[in-house]
């Protein structure tokens, strides 16, 4: 999945008395709008500007945001521009190529922040960060990892993070007299006896390939550790055939072959939400997936989640692995970058926003209620004022599995090259269907590394 594309993935909405909903996504290709008061596609020079995407609730905190910036800086305004998520990703690649693009980069960090940096596209933000320790330690610390590129930080973690989690049905452990997986072979060992009850062990959209690569990220993680991902991140030769990676591929294989996932998993798609639908009409018993799903599961579950049915956890570890158990994979923040084209002006303009407007109370309180955990330590301050007792104790496990997570590995579509990203999930699809083994998954992925 393009990095872009995936938006939905992140973020959730709230509706009516409290229930946090499905994430209302940015998406088609129409745009762009600007803001009231803001200048549509000014261009480079003539003030700072910056580009985001529609949709609720984003739109409507990163509006608050700029506005409370430019009530109180009179000097120095920030004019917006509204895109649609398929025109933001046409139109950002282009300008930014064409040393036009806007002051403020918005962005998802990992490979597309990479190629910027590698084309002398954006700022260094690394002196930025220094002299404004505070705000530096107000983030989550795993979320810098996505903004860093051979060490130096040139972009800013903003707005939520969305952790993988591992959710089930309590009501089907039930049925079999078990407890939740502490463990890789707790996994395994589960498998037969939720089979021989005719409950499908784990719901699986695999249609649309990157839900079946959130296995494939926390495999590797709690096997090898993080220099697993981090050595193909930064373009070792050969590193897909690391042995933790071989043994994570072949670990994977063995659960498909045991007939871990739903029959039929690879036609069924996220899209639709139908894997979890399998979770939450007791077909399946366990579900790996994005936190962004809670609101649709509250909603459209009837009482799984409102009668106290729906568990949650952190992938546990494997045994004998080397990756850390509190370590977690997903989105671990959006990211700002700066222009490296932009006046100096303009760049001062875009670090004073930075440093005072996107993760000010204010906005963190509007990440709250709209049903996010920010990534910023003072989102636990705000939990209290949720009041749904269900919401308070999911997203005090978003905060926690974010806060705490020593590595926060972004998800691999995202952090590698559209190239690499494709043949990623190409391969990745064969390897769930069986058709390639591991070696021929790590020679295909080898191949295409630092492309």
């Amino acid at each position: 999945m393009d990095p872009m594309t995936s938006s939905r993935r992140t973020f959730l909405g709230l509706v009516g008395g409290g229930a946090l909903a499905a994430g209302l996504a940015a998406c088609g290709s129409s745009g762009p709008k600007s803001t009231p008061g803001s200048t549509t596609g000014a261009a480079a020079g003539s003030g700072a500007t910056y580009w985001f995407l529609t949709g609720q609730p984003q739109q409507a905190i990163r509006e608050a945001q700029v506005k409370r910036f430019n009530d109180a800086n009179s000097g120095s305004q920030l004019k917006t521009t509204e895109f649609q998520n398929d025109a933001f990703k046409q139109k950002i690649k282009t300008a930014i190529g064409a040393g036009q693009g806007p002051t403020l980069i918005w962005g998802w960090g990992g490979g597309g922040l990479k190629s910027y940096v590698e084309a002398n596209q954006v700022e260094d933000l690394t002196d930025f960060f220094s002299q404004n320790a505070k705000l530096k330690d107000s983030i989550f610390p795993s979320a810098f990892g996505a903004a860093t590129v051979n060490g130096k930080a040139y972009a800013m973690p903003v707005e939520t993070v969305t952790p993988i989690v591992l959710f089930y049905d309590k009501r089907q452990f039930e049925k079999i007299g078990a407890e939740p997986p502490k463990s890789w072979g707790d996994i395994m060992d589960l498998v037969p006896k939720f089979n021989a009850k005719g409950i499908a062990p784990f719901s699986l959209g695999g249609q649309s390939r990157w839900t079946n690569m959130m296995w494939l990220e926390f495999l590797f993680d709690r096997i090898g550790g993080k220099e697993v991902f981090q050595n193909i991140y930064d373009g070792k030769a050969n590193s897909w055939s690391d042995p933790s990676a071989l043994k994570a591929l072949d670990e994977m294989q063995k659960l498909i072959k045991a007939n871990g996932f739903i029959k039929g998993f690879s036609s069924i798609t996220a899209d639709s939400n139908a894997d979890q639908a399998l979770l939450f009409t007791g077909k399946a018993a366990m579900m790996l997936h994005g936190a962004w799903t809670y609101g649709n599961m509250k909603s459209s579950g009837g009482d799984f989640v409102t009668g106290g049915h729906l568990g949650y956890m952190n992938f546990p570890p494997v045994d004998g692995g080397k990756g850390d158990p509190t370590d977690t994979v997903g989105n671990p923040g959006q990211y700002l970058s700066i222009s490296s084209k932009a006046s100096a002006a303009d760049k001062e303009t875009a670090k004073k926003f930075l440093a005072n407007n996107t993760l000010d109370d204010a906005s963190v309180e509007a990440w709250v209620k709209s049903g996010n955990i920010a990534v910023a330590k003072s989102s636990k301050d705000k939990l209290s004022a949720i009041t749904d007792k269900n919401d308070s104790e999911w997203l005090n496990f978003v905060y926690d599995t974010s806060a705490n997570a020593k590595n926060f590995a972004q998800s691999w579509d995202q952090a590698l090259s559209p190239t690499q990203a494709e043949t990623l999930l190409d391969n990745i699809a064969k390897l769930f269907q069986l058709s390639i083994s591991p070696q021929q998954f790590a020679s295909n992925m080898n191949a295409v590394i630092g492309q």
